[in-house]
């Protein structure tokens, strides 16, 4: 429930479409077949952004006898000039029983509809630094001087930001570099995967942690008043619009030409996880219910994954990228649970696969 305060702030830790070139696509009992894609121009990749129509990684393959469960890694951001080839994904979709998508949190509220409503007014100015503030007055000297460099860059001489807690100024100033980048944080394959469930008619299962607010309202103001310990939060996130962009560019390349051994081989920083564990340490997260969510998102989609293994023959689940390359609990759990985790190959691009600007 995105009116009340924690969905909010769970939230803010989270190209003109073009139609495919016609060509056969992959046979469901095979997805990582070899899809055919029209020619196109191809230029270094590691500089520039990719666009045009994309065939995106293979996928990753859990079985037990007879059944199957396939998962395609994403990535966020990708190049805003692509259209994913997703007919390959379209075709395991219309072949399996279910759909598995990534895990969430879901918030509740024991107060009634209109203490809820209540709670609205008391949103306004909810990113705003306690007693007026500004973010000059809350970070070190240093970095604000950082700060002010890349607010002028990317997000301009609007005034706004400059009263926001530095977690909430960092995440603005990162969604307008990666979108002056040439790279969208829009969930392509996420929106492509529910419309080819919903165009076959599968089942889409959603795993959920459901965390219950009692009062939203005093929740808010609880916020309101509360300090954060997000300095680190703001730091790594101007080292990664600093530092990492050309990696971002990179990364989102790979995915979209499915280059899984340059994805393996470029480094990974995750300032989200830093920013968000701001949040769900903090002790109104764990007043409300918050804390050690993240190891409760792993398990009920664990959960989910292994029922629709042992119920159907076809399963089809979606995960970041990440998780799927480096070590986590979902595929290593897999195994310890008995089934077998096959990895997909790499896609090498080249001049029949890709193009830039």
């Amino acid at each position: 429930m995105r009116r009340i305060l924690l969905a909010c702030l769970l939230s803010s830790l989270i190209p003109s479409t073009v139609h495919a070139q016609d060509a056969a696509p992959a046979s469901p009992a095979d997805p990582n077949a070899p899809a055919v894609i029209a020619p196109t121009h191809a230029h270094d990749l590691g500089s520039v952004v990719v666009r045009g129509v994309q065939p995106g990684p293979k996928l990753w393959k859990v079985s037990k006898g007879d059944h199957v469960l396939w998962i395609l890694g994403t990535l966020s951001p990708l190049p805003k000039g692509i259209t994913w080839d997703s007919r390959r994904v379209e075709a395991v979709i219309a072949g399996a029983q279910e759909v598995v998508m990534p895990p969430e949190a879901k918030l509740k509220s024991n107060a009634s509809v209109f203490a809820n409503l209540a709670a609205v007014p008391a949103l306004i100015g909810v990113r705003n630094n306690p007693d007026g503030r500004k973010l000059r007055e809350v970070v070190p000297g240093d970095l604000y001087a950082r700060w002010a460099l890349l607010k002028a860059k990317y997000i301009g001489s609007g005034d706004k930001v400059e009263h926001w807690r530095p977690i909430f100024a960092a995440l603005e100033l990162y969604d307008d570099a990666i979108a002056r980048s040439g790279l969208t944080q829009k969930p392509i394959a996420e929106k492509a995967v529910a419309s080819a469930a919903r165009h076959s008619s599968v089942v889409v299962v959603t795993p959920s942690v459901a965390v219950t607010v009692d009062s939203p309202r005093a929740a808010v103001k609880e916020f309101k008043k509360a300090s954060l310990d997000d300095a680190e939060c703001f730091r790594k996130t101007l080292d990664r619009i600093d530092t990492d962009l050309a990696t971002m560019t990179a990364r989102a390349n790979a995915w979209s030409t499915g280059n899984l051994d340059a994805l393996r081989k470029l480094p990974y920083t995750d300032q989200m996880s830093l920013c968000q564990a701001v949040l769900s340490d903090s002790g109104l997260s764990q007043t409300h219910g918050l804390d050690g969510i993240n190891a409760r998102a792993h398990q009920v989609w664990l959960d989910a994954v292994s029922k629709s293994l042992e119920t159907n023959k076809v399963t089809f689940a979606m995960l970041p990228i990440a998780r799927l390359l480096r070590p986590e609990p979902y595929l290593s759990r897999l195994r310890a649970m008995g089934y077998t985790v096959e990895e997909p190959a790499s896609s090498t691009p080249d001049a029949a696969t890709a193009h830039a600007d």
